[in-house]
């Protein structure tokens, strides 16, 4: 009785494995990216016109994770000004995205000072 059992947990654990696995296909992780890249360049829409996204192709375990580019909004085209970044969290559950303030990629691109 207890192989019997036994058996029977391994097989349900495998399945729900083989499940698990599945829905992280490259096709799975393909539309995810997608959703985080849409809702993240909505989402930082107030403060970059046009931009463009970034995206981890996998995030974090709760979050996705973007950063988006672009033009800074309401800024008139005929003033030459360099692009702005944000950093954007999605949340896996909620499918909502939340954006952080302007990043000067200037300080992000420069080496780290030596200590």
């Amino acid at each position: 009785m207890k192989t019997t059992l036994l058996t029977l947990a391994t097989l349900s654990a495998a399945l729900g494995f083989g499940q698990t696995a599945q829905a992280s296909s490259d096709g799975a992780w393909a539309e995810f990216a997608s959703a985080v890249e849409k809702a993240c360049i909505k989402s930082a829409s107030g403060q970059i016109e046009n931009g463009r996204a970034v995206v981890d192709p996998y995030g974090s375990a709760k979050y996705g994770l973007a950063i988006v580019t672009g033009r800074p909004s309401g800024v008139p085209k005929s003033k030459k000004l360099a692009d702005i970044s944000v950093i954007c969290v999605y949340d896996k559950k909620t499918k909502a995205a939340e954006v952080g303030g302007e990043i000067e990629i200037g300080k992000v691109m420069n080496k780290p000072k030596p200590r």
